[in-house]
C-alpha cells in the first residue's frame, strides 16, 4: 500500500480492531478464502494491547462461532460456568434467599466460559495475521458512498471497499459519518468492574444478587480468582473505586461475602456509566454497523458481547451468501437481509434487560414479592429453566451458522 490511491478496491473493510471487528474479519477470511481482501483500521493496531483487566462471558453460540473460526483453541485459560445462582435481597440482610438456580444440562455443557479480554484480542489479533487479514494501524477518517463503493480515507491515504463495516464502539465516528442516529437514554447507574483473589475454589459458579442499587455478579475466572460487575449509582460508584484499599475491601465484602473466604483486590477497581443506545438503522448504503457501534445495553444480562458476536455471524453469513454467487457483498439485498435478522432481536434484548434493570434495582417491597415469586416459579419449571439457558446462548430463533458450530 504504498501508493497514495489503493488500485485495487477491498471486498470488506472494518473500523475497529477491538473483538467484533477482528472476529468478522477472521469469519470472512476464515470462510471466503485469501481470494476475498478484508482490512481491519484501527490506530491502536501500533501499539501492545492495553492491558485491560475486564472479562467477559462467552455464551454457548459465541463459542461455537470462535471454535468455527480456529480462535477457540488459543483460549488456553477459559474458565467454564457451571452452575448459575440468583438472589434478591437488600444490602444490610442477614441472609440472601436463592430464588433461582441453574446447573450444567443433560449434554454437560457449560453455561458460558469466562474469558479475560487481553487473551481474547490477542488470540483474534494471532488469527487475523495467520490468515493474512490486513491490518492497518490508522483510522477511517472519512465515508462517502457511491453506486459501487464506499470511499474512505485512513492514515492520508484513499481506500474504497464494497461493504464497509464499522465496529468502531460505543461512540463511533463512522456511524455519525452515514448519519445513523441512535435511540440512547443514560441510566444514573455505573458499573464497577475489578478482578478479585479468594481463599477458596469457586468451584465454576457464577453468582448474581440482585440489591436495591443495582446487580452484582461474581463470575469465576481461572484458578482462586473470579471477576465483578458491580452496578451502583454513579456519585456512589465514583466514591466507592476512590476508597482507599482498606475501605474498598470492607464495600467489597459487605456485598461479595465470605463463602469464598478471604479477598484480595487483584486488579484497580474501575466505574463506567451505563446506557442503553440503539441504532435507528444497522444499514446505510455499502455500510454496515457492527457490535457496540450499533447497541449497548446493560450489563446485568452479560450479553453486551455476545450480541455483537451474533452480529458478526449474521452479517459474514449475508456477505459469503452473496460473494459465493458472484454477487456483490455490499449490495441493498445483502445489507436489509442483515438488518431484518439483527435489529428486531437486538431491540427485545435491550428492551428486556432495560425492565430487569428498572424491576430489580428499587426499594419497592411489592415488586420484590412480585418478583421473588416470579424468579422462584421459573425454578420450579425445568422447561422453562432450560428455554431462558438456550436464550442466553443465543440458541434460539433464526441462528446463524457459525452460532451453531457450522461454517458458512
Amino acid at each position: 500500500m504504498d501508493k497514495q490511491t489503493r488500485d485495487k478496491p477491498l471486498d470488506v473493510a472494518i473500523a475497529g480492531a477491538g473483538i467484533a471487528g477482528a472476529a468478522l474479519a477472521v469469519a470472512l477470511r476464515q470462510t471466503l478464502g485469501r481470494g476475498f481482501s478484508v482490512a481491519v483500521f484501527d490506530p491502536l493496531l501500533s501499539r501492545e494491547p492495553l492491558r485491560d483487566e475486564r472479562a467477559v462471558a462467552i455464551a454457548g453460540g459465541a463459542r461455537r462461532l470462535f471454535e468455527a473460526i480456529g480462535v477457540w483453541e488459543r483460549l488456553t485459560d477459559a474458565q467454564p460456568i457451571r452452575a448459575m445462582e440468583i438472589t434478591d435481597s437488600k444490602l444490610h440482610d442477614a441472609v440472601r434467599q436463592t430464588f433461582l438456580e441453574f446447573a450444567e444440562d443433560e449434554e454437560d455443557e457449560p453455561f458460558a466460559h469466562m474469558v479475560e479480554n487481553r487473551a481474547l484480542i490477542a488470540a483474534l489479533r494471532e488469527t487475523a495475521e495467520e490468515a493474512e487479514v490486513e491490518l492497518v494501524a490508522s483510522g477511517i477518517e472519512t465515508y462517502a458512498p457511491d453506486e459501487s463503493f464506499a470511499r474512505f480515507h485512513a492514515g492520508g491515504k484513499q481506500y474504497r471497499a464494497r461493504l464497509l463495516a464499522a465496529a468502531d464502539g460505543a461512540q463511533s465516528k463512522l456511524r455519525a459519518l452515514a448519519k445513523i442516529q441512535t435511540i440512547a437514554r443514560g441510566y444514573s447507574q455505573s458499573g464497577i468492574v475489578a478482578t478479585i483473589g479468594h481463599a477458596r475454589e469457586h468451584g465454576g459458579k457464577a453468582v448474581q444478587h440482585f440489591l436495591p442499587s443495582g446487580s452484582f455478579a461474581i463470575l469465576p475466572l481461572t484458578g482462586k480468582r473470579s471477576s465483578i460487575v458491580w452496578t451502583e449509582e454513579s456519585a456512589e460508584a465514583k466514591r466507592i473505586v476512590a476508597l482507599p484499599p482498606p475501605e474498598f475491601l470492607a464495600e467489597l465484602e459487605l456485598r461479595f461475602g465470605l463463602q469464598l473466604g478471604e479477598l484480595e483486590v487483584l486488579s484497580p477497581a474501575r466505574d463506567y456509566p451505563l446506557q442503553i443506545s440503539i441504532a435507528r438503522s444497522f444499514v446505510a448504503e455499502r455500510f454496515a454497523l457492527v457490535g457496540d457501534a450499533a447497541h449497548v445495553i446493560h450489563p446485568l444480562a452479560g450479553q453486551g458481547l455476545n450480541m455483537g458476536l451474533r452480529d458478526v455471524a449474521a452479517l459474514a453469513e449475508c456477505i459469503a451468501d452473496n460473494a459465493r454467487l458472484g454477487l456483490d457483498p455490499g449490495a441493498p439485498e445483502a445489507l436489509s437481509r442483515y438488518q431484518r435478522w439483527r435489529r428486531a432481536d437486538t431491540v427485545a434484548m435491550g428492551l428486556a434487560t432495560d425492565g430487569l434493570n428498572r424491576l430489580f434495582s428499587n426499594e419497592s417491597t411489592p415488586l420484590k414479592y412480585l418478583r421473588d415469586l416470579g424468579l422462584g416459579l421459573v425454578d420450579r419449571a425445568p422447561g422453562l429453566k432450560k428455554f431462558f439457558a438456550r436464550e442466553a446462548a443465543g440458541l434460539t430463533g433464526d441462528v446463524p451458522k457459525l452460532l451453531r458450530g457450522e461454517f458458512i
